[in-house]
Order: C-alpha cells, then structure tokens, then sequence
C-alpha cells in the first residue's frame, strides 16, 4: 500500500488550495481514509476523514471551510480547502485505515501567509 499526497504549496490567506492523496494497491472507496496535520512544534492532529459509505467528518477548526472527498475512478482522496488561515500552515499527511496498522502518506507542506 502506497499513499502520495501533493498539492500543498505557499498561498495568501483567504486562498484555497486542493491537496490529492493518490493510493495503490488499495482501493479508496472500500476504506476509511483522511487527513492529518502537523504544525511546527506541535503533535500531529485530526483534520477530516471519509468512510466507506461516504459519511464524512471534520476537525472543530476546517469545519465549514475544507471538504474531504474522493475519487474512486482516480484511486484518489482530495483535500479542499479554502478560506485558509495562517494557523492552518502545516504538513498535511493522508492516511488509510486499512487491516493492520494505519498507512501514511509522506506528507505535503502548506504555507498560509497572513
């Protein structure tokens, strides 16, 4: 199993951006798969997950403002974001809760500038 997570990059506040989390040798629609975050100097903390059925959960502080979703055509899970903030700047790993322990992606980095 193999997650990539891409799409992070610098924006202003305010802006968006859509990170992608591409997977193999599993298939995203049939697992639990979402997104963590890890500011600097800080624990890594939840952002969103989706499950197999599509029902979607999301952190207290992107609630209203980011949106997990997938793709099952692509193998992909994405990550939008928008109206972001400054405390949003992070890595942002994906993951997969497949059987055994939970598998990570390497993490993409987003700069929010205020």
């Amino acid at each position: 199993v193999q997650l990539q997570a891409s799409g992070g990059g610098l924006v202003q506040a305010g802006g968006s951006l859509r990170l992608s989390c591409a997977a193999s040798g599993i298939t995203v629609s049939i697992y639990v798969m979402g997104w963590y975050r890890q500011a600097p100097g800080k624990q890594r903390e939840f952002v969103a997950v989706i499950n197999s059925g599509g029902s979607t959960t999301y952190a207290d502080s992107v609630k209203g403002r980011f949106t997990i979703s997938r793709d099952n055509a692509k193998n992909t899970v994405y990550l939008e974001m928008n109206s972001l903030k400054p405390e949003d700047t992070a890595v942002y790993y994906c993951y997969a809760d497949v059987l055994g322990p939970r598998t990570w992606g390497q993490g993409t980095l987003v700069t929010v500038s205020s």
